[in-house]
C-alpha cells in the first residue's frame, strides 16, 4: 500500500479541528503550510492572526516574581484547594507574562555550595557554551553573585534545583531572583525553557505544583486558543506528527485483507489521527474495511468541557459518510486503569488494532504502586490477541529518575522541542506562544515540581517501553520500509536539523542528536 496519500495530507490536505461552543459550523479545517511550516486555520477557526491574548505579554529582560506563601521545608502531598490553586495559577501566569512585577527580595547568599550531580550536568549540554574554568567557577559558590553571573541560564538552573534537592532554599531563592532577571517566555529557546524552569521550581518550592499542574489542564481557557493550540503541536511540530505518520502507516497496513477492523484508542485526544487515516484509506484503491473506531474518554480528557468523546465521534461519523467509508464510532466514559475487556465490546471476525499515543506514560507503574496499571494494561491488551498493537511515546525518563537527573533531562530535552518549534512555526509566532504556554508548560510544571503520585508525566526511554512490550507478551513488528520513506520525503520539506532513524523496529524522530519522539509497532 501506498503511503504517498498520507503524507500528502499533512503536506497540505485539510485536518478537522475542533471548535468551541459557540460554533455552529460543525467542521472546520486547518491546512498546513510545507513552505512557511505552520498552521493555515479557515472556515473561522483559530489563526495566528487572532486578536485573542488573555495576557499582556512581557518584554524581554523585565524581572517578574511569583510570591508564595509557605514556610514549609520540602514538597510534600497536599490537599486541592480549587480556589487556592486557581490563585496560585494566576499568580504563575503573572509572573510568565505581565510586566508589573518588580523584583524586591534581593539577598546575600554566605553559604558555600557543592554537588556532584550539579557539575556533571553542567557539563553535559553540547549546545550551551560554557568553559571548564566557569563552570568550576559557577558552581564553587554562590556567594559572589553580585559581581559574577554564570554564562548561560541553564547553569544556574541546575544550581538552584541542587539547592532545593539540597533544602537550601534560602539560597535558591537568591537564584531564582537573579534567573527572573534574564529570561523570558519570548526570548530565545533557552530564556524561554529558563522561564517555565524557574516557576517550576518556584512551585516545587511551595508545594503547589500539584495543584498548579491540575489548574493548567483544568482550567477553563477559551477553548478555541487552547485546542487550537494542540492541534498545532500534534499536526504542525514535525516530531509529534511523524510518530503519528508512522502509526497510522503500521495501521493501514494492517488493513490488508481484512473485511472488519476494530481499533482500540486510549487518547484519541482531537481525533486529528483519525481524520487523516480516514482521508488516506478513502485515497487507496481496492475494497476498504468496515472500521469500528472504539474511543476511551479518560476524565481527565481535553475534550471534557466541549463534550467529550461525544462530539469527535459525530464529526468523525460525518467525515467517512462524506468519503464513503463504513465506519463506526464507540467512546467508552472510563478511566483507562478501569477498562476491562468486557467494555471494549470486541467481536469475533474483526482484526483488533491497539493505538497508545502519548498515552501509556500517564499510567503509574511499579515505582509509583503496587498495582502497576502500566504493565497490567499491556497484559490485559495482549490477551484480546491484537493483530497490531501501536505505542508512540515521548523519549525520556521522568518516572524513575532521581530529580537532579530528571531535571537535568527535562531541560535538555524541552530546549530541543523550543528550538524545533523556532525552526517550524518561528520565533515571533503567536501559535508558537500559544503552543508553549498552554501545552508544554503544564508538563514542565508537574515534572520538575511533583512527586510521587502527583507526577502524571512518567515518560521513559525506548529502551524501557521495548522492555515491557516484550514482558507482556509483544514482539516488535518492524515499520515498513514504504512508510519510512515517505516519512522521509517529507521531512526533506522541513529543516535538516530534524533527523529521522530505525533502531531495533521503531523509528525514532528528533532533533540534531536529540530523539524526540519513539514510534514501535507490536504484534
Amino acid at each position: 500500500m501506498s503511503l504517498v496519500g498520507s503524507a500528502a495530507l499533512f503536506r497540505s490536505n485539510s485536518v478537522y479541528l475542533l471548535k468551541d461552543d459557540n460554533d455552529s459550523s460543525g467542521l472546520s479545517t486547518s491546512d498546513f503550510d510545507s513552505e512557511n511550516h505552520g498552521i493555515i486555520y479557515t472556515n473561522g477557526s483559530y489563526s495566528s492572526d487572532t486578536s485573542y491574548d488573555p495576557f499582556q505579554m512581557r518584554s524581554r529582560h523585565v524581572p517578574y516574581q511569583i510570591t508564595y506563601n509557605s514556610e514549609l521545608d520540602s514538597p510534600v502531598d497536599v490537599d486541592y484547594d480549587e480556589d487556592k490553586m486557581r490563585s496560585k495559577l494566576q499568580e504563575l501566569e503573572k509572573a510568565l507574562l505581565d510586566d508589573t512585577d518588580s523584583f524586591n527580595h534581593p539577598m546575600e547568599i554566605d553559604t558555600d555550595w557543592s554537588d556532584s550531580a550539579c557539575y556533571a550536568l553542567l557539563h553535559d549540554s553540547p549546545n550551551e557554551s560554557s568553559s571548564t574554568d566557569s563552570n568550576l567557577s559557577s558552581i564553587s559558590s554562590f556567594k559572589g553573585l553580585s559581581t559574577f553571573r554564570p554564562q548561560s541560564p541553564k547553569q544556574l538552573l541546575i544550581e538552584c534545583a541542587s539547592a532545593i534537592n539540597n533544602q537550601n532554599l534560602t539560597e535558591a531563592e537568591g537564584m531564582i531572583n537573579e534567573l527572573r532577571k534574564c529570561v523570558s517566555i519570548q526570548g530565545t529557546p533557552s530564556e524561554r525553557i529558563a522561564a517555565y524552569m524557574v516557576e517550576a521550581l518556584v512551585a516545587r518550592m511551595a508545594t503547589s505544583g500539584g495543584g498548579l499542574y491540575r489548574a493548567l489542564r483544568c482550567k477553563e481557557a477559551p477553548s478555541s486558543v487552547r485546542l487550537a493550540a494542540m492541534q498545532v503541536l500534534f499536526e504542525a511540530c514535525p516530531c509529534f506528527r511523524f510518530g503519528f505518520m508512522a502509526a497510522n502507516g503500521a495501521i493501514l497496513e494492517s488493513f490488508k485483507d481484512e473485511n472488519r477492523v476494530h481499533i482500540i484508542d486510549f487518547d484519541i485526544n482531537q481525533g486529528s489521527q483519525y481524520y487523516t487515516l480516514l482521508q488516506t484509506l478513502a485515497k487507496t484503491p481496492g475494497k476498504r474495511p468496515r472500521i469500528r473506531l472504539t474511543g476511551v474518554d479518560d476524565p481527565e480528557s481535553v475534550q471534557r468541557p466541549i463534550g467529550g468523546l461525544k462530539i469527535i465521534g459525530q464529526r468523525l461519523e460525518q467525515l467517512a459518510e462524506d468519503l464513503e467509508l463504513p465506519f463506526e464510532f464507540r467512546a467508552v466514559p472510563s478511566e483507562t486503569a478501569l477498562v476491562s475487556p468486557s467494555v471494549l465490546n470486541c467481536q469475533p471476525g474483526e482484526a483488533l488494532i491497539v493505538n497508545f499515543a502519548f498515552q501509556l506514560h500517564h499510567l503509574p507503574d511499579e515505582s509509583v504502586s503496587t498495582v502497576n496499571i502500566r504493565d497490567q494494561l499491556l497484559r490485559m491488551i495482549k490477551g484480546l490477541n491484537p493483530k497490531l498493537v501501536t505505542v508512540v511515546e515521548q523519549d525520556l525518563n521522568t518516572n524513575t529518575s532521581p530529580f537532579m537527573q530528571r531535571f537535568g533531562e527535562t531541560y535538555d530535552y524541552y530546549s530541543a522541542v523550543f528550538e524545533s518549534l523556532d525552526a517550524t512555526l518561528g520565533k515571533d509566532s503567536q501559535d508558537r506562544m500559544n503552543v508553549e504556554k498552554h501545552c508544554l508548560a503544564r508538563d514542565i510544571i508537574n515534572v520538575v515540581a511533583c512527586e510521587g503520585t502527583e507526577r502524571i508525566e512518567r515518560y521513559e526511554v525506548a529502551g524501557k517501553w521495548r522492555s515491557r512490550m516484550t514482558m507482556a507478551g509483544f514482539a516488535p513488528c518492524p515499520v515498513s520500509r514504504n512508510v519510512q520513506n515517505e516519512i522521509k520525503k517529507v521531512i526533506k520539506q522541513y529543516s535538516e536539523r530534524f533527523k529521522v532513524k530505525e533502531e531495533k523496529g521503531g523509528l525514532h524522530f528528533g532533533w540534531e542528536d536529540k530523539t524526540l519522539v519513539v514510534s514501535s509497532a507490536w504484534r
